[in-house]
């Protein structure tokens, strides 16, 4: 045994002569490639983790439009009471403006060959209401021209209400305005008139005109 080895270590790791063994520690090569693979892998589901929390919070960019897009959208609705009462006051105006059909003169010209035509509407328009002025067949420029159930004819302040009641009494009627000063309305029967609307419908109609129409209820 040479001087040189350690006491009680012999065999391969005896030393003769100027060789000595080499002691290594074991190679770790293969534990730090992994442990660098799994830091990294690590790392990267700690990022997405961190960007779908701030998604989650904060909300992105297409989430926040929509949802700005709905609040203009979706403004928010009268309560049931503010509603009902705006419904009522509007009601109350728009009957408030129509004319009743005492207010309204009318004159009525048969333009149609049947005779007795005018008279006989004329009657049946008094029991509705309306007051009566002229009778008799319509002037030159209209008699036996009209087409239709008819035509209303008055100042261009008819339009603005006496049109629309005497309306309510014959459906198919045209309305034309002249330059008399007047507060009276033409009713001149047409050449397919036979008879004024039925007086319960006439006067469904005419309620009608006084009640505002239906508002969108503005929900989403």
């Amino acid at each position: 045994m040479s001087m040189l080895t350690p006491p009680g270590m012999g065999g391969k790791y005896r030393i003769t002569g100027d060789k000595y063994p080499r002691m290594r520690r074991p190679r770790r090569r293969g534990r730090l490639l992994l442990a660098a693979v799994a830091a990294v892998v690590a790392l990267g589901l700690i990022g997405w983790g961190t960007i779908q929390l701030i998604d989650v919070f904060g909300g992105s960019d297409d989430a926040k439009k929509e949802t700005a897009g709905a609040k203009q959208d979706c403004a928010p609705s009268p309560s049931p009471s503010t509603a009902t009462a705006t419904a009522t006051a509007a009601a109350a105006a728009a009957a408030a403006a129509l004319p009743k059909p005492a207010q309204i003169t009318v004159n009525v010209y048969n333009a149609t060959p049947r005779g007795g035509l005018a008279k006989e509407t004329a009657d049946e328009l008094k029991k509705r209401g309306f007051a009566i002025g002229k009778v008799g067949n319509a002037p030159e420029e209209y008699d036996k021209k009209v087409t239709g159930n008819g035509i209303l004819l008055g100042a261009p302040g008819a339009t603005r209400g006496m049109f629309s009641v005497l309306g309510t009494q014959l459906k198919g009627t045209t309305q034309k305005t002249d330059a008399r000063s007047t507060p009276d309305v033409d009713l001149i029967l047409g050449s397919t008139f036979q008879t004024l609307d039925p007086a319960q419908q006439a006067a469904t109609a005419l309620a009608a005109l006084g009640k505002p129409a239906a508002q969108p209820s503005g929900e989403c």
